[in-house]
């Protein structure tokens, strides 16, 4: 069984959610994170990773600007 954990939105249209992340075999989360907007892909939006701390969290995932 995955290790998951729950990483915060910082930013764009999904600040102040968290998503659930799987992490690979070292530990680490995905580098980015596609957060799909009202229409799927047509609309999503992309995250992307740091370590830093965060309101006492170790990862955040940062707005990066639409994947389009």
């Amino acid at each position: 069984m995955a290790s998951t954990l729950q990483i915060p939105l910082v930013g764009g249209d999904a600040d102040g959610e968290t998503v659930t992340v799987e992490l690979d075999s070292h530990g680490r989360p995905p580098l980015t994170h596609h957060h799909l907007g009202r229409r799927g892909l047509a609309e999503a939006q992309i995250y992307e990773l740091e370590s830093r701390d965060h309101e006492g969290r170790a990862w955040i995932y940062t707005w990066r600007g639409p994947a389009v």
